[in-house]
């Protein structure tokens, strides 16, 4: 069911609710509005969690990117290491 549902749905149910003798329709009205706001809050809270989803997944994409940047990084210069004649190698001569 989506929102335009929803809303058609609710709305017929509280006008049935208004066809009702007061001592009904009162509580039955009350807890009409009471879903309305729940639903309501539900659909909030669901925007906001996708908005959380989207922001962690650019964040990955970013700690990635920087994860493959270091990588690169991390090659080139071990390859510089071994092109400047092992030095970095003197320790294991010992």
């Amino acid at each position: 069911m989506n929102e335009q549902e929803f809303q058609q749905k609710l709305c017929e149910l509280i006008s049935q609710i208004d066809q009702l003798p007061s001592g009904q329709r009162d509580q039955l009205l009350q807890l009409a509005e009471q879903t309305k706001s729940r639903h309501e809050k539900i659909r909030q809270t669901v925007k906001d969690l996708q908005e959380s989803l989207d922001y962690l997944r650019l964040s990955v994409k970013y700690l990635v990117f920087d994860l493959e940047a270091t990588r690169r990084e991390n090659q080139y210069l071990r390859k510089m290491l071994e092109n400047s004649g092992g030095h970095g190698d003197h320790r294991e001569s010992r």
